[in-house]
């Protein structure tokens, strides 16, 4: 296993084991890789290898988009101001906007709430040899939720107990929906970007004493956050539940924003470069007539550059 398969690998979160949020580093987590390097050196390290993976990455996009085989869907969530934005912004900075969706997940709307919780979900999946992002996701339905279930009287479901059965059967419902994605070509990757309490703190702090970051700052993001171990909590349950063979979960620290985008960077290409994709192989009827193309350039008179 190369250097960024072993870091990729101490991320992922293994199926039927324990997503053990409270024994990871929010600050590196990747079985001492770069453990042993100061801040400043890590951050130098963590800016060289996402310039690589962004410049990788460009070519994965073109080479998933040419064989338009597969698609893939990237989820990511997190807590507040652990740093998605800028994560998508970063690792995605190098490839072609064309291919790319990005899918914020708000409130439902009164048509969603008409439909299952998976319905706005499924309609919003990328299409074969385009990536897809989802800033937050399905999984608010057993995070959020769990947190506030008077939210669920919203979705007027069928009478019945709200206790960890249903939750159970939630998860089972998100598993059986992510392996139909997987077995008809949509690869998923799923990231929890682990922030620590203290420095969500830091990053509330600094939008409110910086005018021109102060409108990114949310006074209700206050109020859950002193909901932190309930959170944690539902992370913990629906990443242990649903981290899979065919969507695994990776948790990244999040505390160090130049290490989450290159650490996400990396489990990107190397989900990518498993899929084992091909250019599409030219016919001999496309050969020849592309020969024929070539005999009417060939004959153009061109003017020379300069």
């Amino acid at each position: 296993m190369d250097r960024r398969g072993r870091i990729v690998d101490g991320l992922r979160v293994r199926p039927g084991t324990p997503a053990a949020l409270a024994e990871r580093d929010t600050r590196w987590s990747a079985g001492g890789e770069l453990g042993e390097l100061t801040e400043p050196q890590l951050a130098a390290a963590a800016r060289a290898l996402l310039k690589e993976g962004v410049s990788d990455l460009s070519d994965a996009q073109e080479l998933l988009w040419a064989s338009d085989r597969y698609a893939m869907l990237i989820v990511f969530q997190a807590m507040d101001a652990a740093g998605k934005d800028s994560a998508i912004e970063h690792v995605m900075s190098g490839v072609n906007p064309q291919g790319v969706d990005v899918v914020g997940f708000r409130k439902p709307s009164a048509e969603e709430l008409d439909h299952t919780y998976l319905w706005r979900i499924a309609k919003a999946v990328p299409e074969r040899g385009r990536i897809g992002i989802f800033n937050r996701s399905h999984y608010e339905e057993v995070i959020a939720l769990r947190v506030h279930p008077e939210w669920l009287d919203a979705q007027k479901l069928p009478d019945g107990d709200r206790g960890p059965g249903f939750w159970a059967d939630r998860y089972d419902d998100i598993n059986a929906f992510e392996r139909h994605l997987d077995r008809n070509g949509t690869k998923i990757v799923k990231f929890f970007l682990q922030v620590s309490k203290d420095e969500q703190h830091r990053r509330f702090m600094a939008r409110l004493d910086n005018p021109d970051k102060e409108w990114k700052f949310n006074a209700a993001d206050v109020e859950e956050r002193a909901l932190w171990a309930d959170y944690q909590a539902a992370y913990e349950s629906a990443i242990s539940a649903t981290s899979t063979a065919w969507a695994p979960w990776y948790v990244v620290p999040a505390d160090q924003k130049s290490v989450t985008q290159a650490l996400v960077g990396a489990v990107i290409l190397e989900t990518i470069g498993g899929l084992d994709l091909r250019w599409p192989v030219v016919t001999d009827a496309a050969r020849a007539e592309n020969a024929r193309a070539r005999e009417v350039l060939e004959a153009e008179t061109v003017t020379p550059r300069g």
